[in-house]
């Protein structure tokens, strides 16, 4: 295994990181995560399938673990802690998309993150999320509509109905 074919990854995981944890030091913390579980489980993978999805499995898995996590910490110290956007010094519309974006529910977030901004294909959407194509597929829709409805002003948090 040559390390470059897993360096040549990192930008990749860095972006979903980010996009995930909303937070660019938990983002780090979790590429570096997943990148020493991938490493120390690298005898797993199989030569010749998709490393990138394989990496954004693991990464996937590692962000649920981390959110579990938390919520017990959050739950023994009587405090409860939840993700927090990083503070944006972009324009509006960014601050909006990324606003939207966290008022999706995680498995409709998790999808459109995939699909839309790391290019998977609904198979490897499906493969890294441990879901049915048909599931990605209609998180998909359902994230894109309320992305859409949230970003015209059309809706807000308190008027869509939660889907899972």
């Amino acid at each position: 295994m040559e390390s470059a074919e897993i360096v040549a990854h990192i930008p990749r995981l860095r972006r979903y990181a980010r996009a995930l944890a909303g937070d660019n030091h938990r983002a780090d913390d979790l590429v570096q995560d997943t990148l020493e579980r991938a490493l120390a489980k690298f005898y797993l993978w199989r030569r010749g399938s998709d490393l990138r999805a394989w990496l954004f499995t693991i990464m996937h898995n590692v962000f649920i673990n981390q959110l579990k996590a938390r919520r017990e910490l959050a739950l023994d110290d009587g405090v409860e802690e939840g993700l927090q956007s990083a503070p944006q010094s972009d324009p509006l519309e960014l601050r909006d998309l990324d606003a939207a974006l966290t008022l999706l529910p995680a498995g409709q977030r998790e999808v459109l993150l995939l699909v839309a901004l790391e290019q998977l294909t609904y198979a490897e959407v499906s493969k890294v999320l441990s879901i049915p194509v048909g599931t990605v597929m209609s998180r998909l829709s359902r994230g894109r509509e309320r992305l859409r409805a949230l970003m015209s002003g059309a809706a807000t948090a308190t008027n869509l109905k939660v889907v899972k």
